[in-house]
């Protein structure tokens, strides 16, 4: 990959000269040329350095996430100037053929030069995925915003008409890199005075310890019925190497007293009775179970002592859950609040149009998906995870609202 970028780097030199070849200042020419391949290889030569000094005992830490987003910024940005550029040169290869078969005697080289106006069209393109990559980083990461549902059930019981849930998931607290920033976002999920608070799952990207500076934070979220968690597949340290067994099983042990010092009940495969106006529902958490992930979640036993009649919630992190298992329960599981996706934290939203690279790994990817009455949400993320940015997918803070079909 590296070496395609340095390559890409030599061939976007070239395309600069030739934007710059009538400019008057020579001063200029060099600092966009190569100031252009100074700071394109730079990034590159920081992104090696960044892979070189990554722990698999720590994992991604923000320095490194960053490393890696400005390498894929100026990757794709690059990609998008060679596309158009290369087109151009095609056109002017194909044009040298067909007057070498005309014979044609004009004098000319066998390639004409290259023209200016198509650099500028490359640079005009290349641009969009430039801004758009540092705004996901600089500004979209942070972009918290709220998506109420209301969701209709007939069996739900009258005394939890209007009942409301805020969602938060995927928090990837090991990410953050802007106390204040993840403040306004604590403060929205606050501001929804929501009557129960649920999250569910990937409390951090690999340790306990990254959690620990945002417990007084988020613990300021709290809800009339309480806050309950799960965990999700970041959550049991798989993903980094430890020196011992031993060591792994106790920091998932301090991760689970950080879920009780944030004022949460972590539900490991087991359940709740919630209780309003003499009537009751009943609230599921289930240990993670992803199609091609740790497959901890046990169904059967979390519904243990469930009326098989009683309105059910699910907090269960990842969809694929859903797809597999859920949905085909055989005892109705009314709602279930997933998360995991991220929706890629790239993709498109808006006028209709929903699409993220994400949907051909997952078929229920964000927002709600319903199966014969059985609904299912997958919430957005709050964090984001190895991309230092969002675009298009903003971070979300879920508000659902339980009604009585009338």
């Amino acid at each position: 990959m590296s070496a395609i970028s340095l390559l890409m780097d030599w061939y976007v030199f070239m395309g600069l000269r030739t934007f710059t070849a009538d400019w008057r200042s020579r001063l200029l020419r060099l600092i966009v040329t190569w100031g252009f391949l100074l700071v394109s290889v730079g990034v590159t030569a920081l992104f090696l350095f960044g892979l070189s000094s990554l722990s698999t005992a720590r994992g991604m830490t923000p320095f490194h996430e960053w490393m890696l987003s400005l390498f894929l910024t100026f990757l794709v940005t690059k990609l998008f100037f060679v596309i158009v550029l290369s087109l151009g040169d095609l056109g002017r290869f194909l044009y040298g053929i067909i007057r070498s078969v005309a014979d044609e005697k004009t004098g000319e080289a066998f390639f004409p030069s290259r023209r200016k106006f198509i650099t500028e069209i490359a640079i005009l393109i290349a641009a969009i995925p430039f801004t758009s990559f540092f705004y996901a980083m600089f500004r979209g990461k942070y972009d918290y915003k709220v998506h109420r549902q209301t969701i209709y059930y007939d069996e739900l019981p009258d005394a939890f008409d209007g009942f409301t849930i805020t969602q938060l998931s995927d928090i990837h607290s090991g990410s953050f890199d802007n106390v204040k920033a993840v403040q306004r976002g604590i403060d929205l999920a606050i501001a929804q005075k929501s009557d129960l608070f649920v999250f569910t799952g990937d409390l951090v990207n690999n340790a306990a310890w990254e959690i620990e500076q945002y417990i007084d934070r988020f613990g300021k979220i709290k809800a009339p019925f309480g806050q309950f968690s799960i965990l999700g597949n970041h959550d049991y340290g798989d993903y980094i190497k430890w020196d011992s067994e031993q060591e792994k099983q106790a920091n998932l042990a301090k991760l689970k007293q950080h879920h009780a010092a944030l004022g949460y009940r972590l539900l490991l495969n087991e359940n709740v009775v919630l209780e309003k106006g003499g009537q009751k529902i009943s609230l599921i958490g289930v240990e993670n179970w992803g199609k091609g992930f740790i497959q901890l979640g046990d169904l059967d036993r979390a519904m243990q002592g469930v009326d098989k009649d009683a309105f059910k919630v699910l907090l269960s992190h990842d969809p694929s859950h859903w797809e597999e298992k859920v949905r085909y329960y055989p005892t109705d599981i009314h709602l279930t609040l997933a998360g995991h996706t991220h929706g890629a934290q790239f993709g498109i939203e808006a006028a209709g149009l929903r699409w993220s690279p994400v949907k051909y790994q997952y078929i229920d990817w964000a927002g709600l998906a319903n199966h014969k009455n059985r609904y299912l949400y997958v919430n957005r993320g709050f964090g984001f995870l190895a991309f230092s940015g969002r675009l298009g997918i903003w971070p979300e803070i879920t508000v659902i609202t339980l009604k009585k079909r009338t």
